[in-house]
């Protein structure tokens, strides 16, 4: 959690990035519980690219972190990460983000809401 405001901050200076859910009176995201639940908090954001999230996740100071994560949340059990496409210009809601989430975890893949794997085999070169 010290570091949680150095990795946003990281990822909102990286190529591509375009907007991040954030809470109240700029707490950033883990202001935002889930169903008022203080274990689940969102991390949602906009990128412009697949890659260039990808190159944040995997090839940033986050991916140490990222290794190193079951140091800090509990292992869920059930698919708690999903990634779909938006628009240009639009800020998805948390609603939105916990149907999609819905939607993976009840039909799988598609393209309507999906994981890594699925986004790396359907990726578009530059969308």
């Amino acid at each position: 959690m010290n570091n949680l405001d150095r990795i946003n901050g990281l990822g909102k200076r990286m190529p591509g990035y375009v907007w991040m859910i954030e809470g109240d009176e700029g707490e950033g995201n883990t202001a935002t519980a889930i169903d008022d639940d203080p274990r689940y908090i969102p991390n949602l954001t906009v990128w412009e690219t697949p890659a260039q999230l990808q190159t944040f996740v995997y090839d940033t100071l986050h991916a140490k972190f990222m290794h190193r994560r079951a140091e800090w949340f509990e292992l869920l059990g059930e698919m708690h990460f999903v990634m779909w496409w938006v628009p240009v210009g639009h800020k998805p809601t948390l609603a939105e983000a916990l149907a999609k989430l819905e939607h993976l975890r009840s039909h799988c893949d598609s393209d309507d809401a999906f994981g890594w794997d699925y986004m790396r085999a359907n990726m578009a070169p530059s969308a």
